[in-house]
C-alpha cells in the first residue's frame, strides 16, 4: 500500500494527507522542528500516527544535538521534548510518545551520548512497528463484533494514514474483511477537514472494500432508513471511566446511533487511553483556525470576515459507547474497571 511515516536514512519521511487524495505526495523532514510544523499543519494526523512522528521527531532532534556529555545532552533533549509536545493539544499519544522516549535516558544510566543516540532512534523505530502490530491485533479482537453482510458508519479517517500502517477503526474493517466477511463501509465525509471523503474513501478504495461517501448529515437518514448496523470510530484521547475524545462530529454520530439502537464501538490503541484524565470533560479540546471552515482546497466558501468556531473534537460520554475494542481486548461497562484491568492496572 503507502507509508504513512517511516525512518529512512536519519531522515522522517511522510505522506502528506493534506493533499490527498489528488496527490500521493512524500516529504522528507530532517529537522525536530520540520516534525513538529508537520504534525501542526496536519501534514500527518490522526492520534497513533501523530505518536509515532513525534517519538522519530524527537530521536532526529537528538541526532543533531552538539552537548558531548549527558547533562548537557539531556538539557538540549528535553527542548525538543517540550516543542513536539506543544504541537497538539489532544491526541494523548503524542505525550505517550513523548514520554517513552524520555524513558530511554533513564534506562541507560551510563550510556554515552552517542550511546543514547542510538538507542532513541531504535526506540522510536520500535514504536512504529508496535504500532502496525497492535493495530493487526486490535482488528482481529474487533472484527468478531463485525456481523457478515454488515453496513458500518465510520467518521473521519482511523485507518493506515492515521497509524503507522493497517488502522484502528478501519483496521477492525480490515480484519472482518480478511476473515471473509461481506462488509459495506459508509465513510462521512467529516468537516471542516473532509478525512473521511479525501483520506478514508481513498484507503477503503485502494483495498478493494466497497464504501460509500455520504456528508455528515445524511447519518441520521441513513440511520432511520435501516442501512447501517454499525458504528466504529476511533480516537484521539479515552478517558478513565469511557468517554472518548474524537473528531468533531462523533458526539453526534453517537446519539443517533443510541437513538437508533445502533452498536457504536470505538476502535483504539491502550496508549490512547488516559487513565489519569477522570472524565472527558477535563479533556482539552484544539481550538483550530478558522479558514479550515471558510475554505474547502483553498477555496472560500464562506463570506469574508464571518465569526468562525473551529473546535477540532468533541467528547462522547460514554454511556453512548456500546465497547472500546483494543489490542488486549474490548472493554465494556463499567469501562472504568474493564479499562483499568485491560491496561494492567
Amino acid at each position: 500500500m503507502f507509508k504513512t511515516v517511516e525512518w529512512r536514512d536519519n531522515s522522517v519521511v511522510m505522506i502528506d494527507q493534506r493533499l490527498l487524495p489528488v496527490e500521493e505526495k512524500y516529504l522528507v523532514f530532517k529537522t525536530y522542528r520540520a516534525v513538529a510544523g508537520a504534525i501542526r499543519d496536519m501534514v500527518v494526523r490522526g492520534a497513533p500516527a501523530i505518536g509515532v512522528a513525534a517519538a522519530m521527531g524527537v530521536a532526529l532532534g537528538a541526532l543533531k544535538i552538539r552537548a558531548g556529555e549527558r547533562k548537557g545532552f539531556r538539557k538540549e533533549f528535553e527542548k525538543i521534548c517540550a516543542e513536539l509536545a506543544a504541537t497538539r493539544p489532544t491526541a494523548v499519544n503524542l505525550f505517550w510518545a513523548i514520554k517513552r522516549m524520555k524513558g530511554v535516558l533513564g534506562k541507560a544510566p551510563r550510556a554515552t551520548v552517542g550511546e543514547l543516540k542510538e538507542l532513541l532512534v531504535a526506540e522510536a523505530r520500535a514504536i512504529h512497528r508496535e504500532d502496525i502490530d497492535i493495530n493487526r491485533r486490535m482488528g482481529r479482537n474487533g472484527a468478531a463484533l463485525i456481523q457478515d453482510g454488515s453496513a458500518v458508519l465510520t467518521h473521519c479517517n482511523a485507518g493506515a494514514l492515521a497509524t503507522a500502517g493497517y488502522g484502528t477503526a478501519l483496521g477492525v474493517i480490515r480484519a472482518a474483511v480478511e476473515e471473509g466477511k461481506t462488509i459495506q463501509v459508509f465513510a462521512d465525509e467529516t468537516r471542516p477537514f473532509l478525512q473521511g471523503a479525501r483520506l478514508t474513501v481513498w484507503e477503503l478504495m485502494k483495498d478493494g472494500i466497497e464504501t460509500t461517501l455520504i456528508t455528515d448529515n445524511m447519518a441520521g437518514y441513513m440511520m432511520a432508513g435501516g442501512q447501517i448496523d454499525c458504528v466504529v470510530v476511533g480516537a484521539d484521547r479515552i478517558a478513565a471511566n469511557g468517554d472518548v475524545a474524537n473528531k468533531i462530529g462523533t458526539y453526534s454520530v453517537a446519539v443517533l446511533a443510541k437513538e437508533h439502537k445502533i452498536p457504536f464501538y470505538v476502535a483504539a490503541p491502550l496508549s490512547t487511553i488516559d487513565l489519569a484524565m477522570e472524565h472527558g470533560g477535563l479533556i482539552p479540546i484544539e481550538e483550530r483556525g478558522s479558514k479550515e471552515v471558510t475554505h474547502i482546497q483553498g477555496s472560500r466558501i464562506a463570506p469574508k470576515r464571518a465569526k468562525v468556531r473551529n473546535p477540532a473534537f468533541d467528547v462522547t460520554p460514554n454511556r453512548f459507547v456500546s465497547a472500546i475494542i483494543t489490542e488486549r481486548g474490548v472493554a465494556r461497562r463499567s469501562f472504568t474497571k474493564s479499562l483499568k484491568k485491560l491496561a494492567g492496572e
